[in-house]
């Protein structure tokens, strides 16, 4: 599992900080997780191909978290897509995107997908054989959702020393990984658990996008790999929270915590703090593993 961080500060751009958008690479999926202006361009200065980007999902329709996309879309047009693009957001997104294009002349020469959601109740919104990807159900201004993203169990290992041993024929390997039991050679009934090592443990993902201390999430997300929690304020402009609907480093610490997370990653920095490794030292307060976003900074979770 690797995530790229494309921009991980809040509001207004500046020349060296970004608006929040990500990338996570999973189970051979490459997931563009919001889309804040300057987007495509992180895009290119990190080297990851456009054309391996087929899902978009945007947590909320503020513009720190979309203003990108109809760019991002229109790029894709020039550069010939023709392959489908899905995008999951709020519902308004295909008005807003669709309403930009259609006045632009500049319809997509590709199939554009816009799945919109307006349920307050977590909901599978994207599957497949590999992994799932559910909504987080957030507290914020507007209408906004996280996303985790879950692996599923993979096929068990195969000791292959073992099966030699027991003397299995090669033909039926495929089938000690799916976890069955076999007959060997001699036709002797070879339990799974004897030749095979389980699976690596399945990776998720939870990406919780701006919001109020919210602890609602926290038995969805409990035993993440990985938590990405905003962290706009530090607890000397606590005071904030409550206007803004966002969060201090010392509560995503808090929710990290309750969770049993593996890992906590802050971002969303208000551009008020000089020093980002302040967030860090106060969500320890709670929590120990905690990472620190930054433009272009990659994360590797093997």
């Amino acid at each position: 599992m690797k995530l790229t961080i494309l921009g991980c500060h809040s509001a207004t751009p500046r020349a060296y900080h970004n608006p929040t958008a990500q990338v996570l690479e999973m189970k051979g999926h490459m997931f563009l997780i919001d889309c804040g202006e300057g987007a495509q361009i992180q895009l290119r200065r990190n080297k990851v191909k456009f054309s391996r980007i087929k899902h978009i999902f945007i947590s909320h329709l503020h513009g720190d978290h979309f203003f990108g996309l109809v760019g991002l879309i229109s790029t894709f047009r020039l550069l010939g897509r023709e392959a489908e693009l899905h995008v999951y957001g709020p519902k308004g997104i295909k008005e807003a995107i669709t309403l930009q294009l259609k006045l632009g002349n500049s319809w997509t020469n590709f199939p554009l997908l816009f799945h919109e959601l307006e349920s307050d109740q977590a909901e599978t919104i994207f599957e497949d054989k590999t992994l799932s990807v559910t909504t987080i159900p957030l507290n914020h201004r507007v209408y906004t959702n996280g996303f985790l993203f879950q692996e599923k169990e993979g096929e068990r290992k195969l000791n292959i020393e073992a099966a030699v041993k027991a003397k299995i024929d090669h033909s039926y390997f495929s089938k000690l990984k799916q976890g069955f039991d076999v007959k060997n050679m001699k036709g002797d009934t070879i339990e799974n658990a004897q030749v095979t090592f389980p699976p690596d443990p399945p990776k998720s993902y939870a990406f919780c996008s701006d919001t109020l201390y919210y602890p609602a999430i926290v038995p969805q997300i409990t035993n993440s790999t990985v938590l990405y929690h905003e962290a706009t304020f530090l607890q000397s402009h606590e005071e904030l929270c409550e206007k803004t609907k966002h969060s201090t480093a010392a509560q995503a610490g808090l929710i990290a915590k309750a969770a049993q997370v593996g890992t906590l990653i802050l971002g969303h920095y208000s551009g008020r703090y000089a020093d980002l490794n302040d967030f860090k030292e106060e969500a320890q307060q709670h929590f120990d593993t905690v990472e620190l976003a930054e433009d272009g900074k990659v994360f590797h979770f093997d």
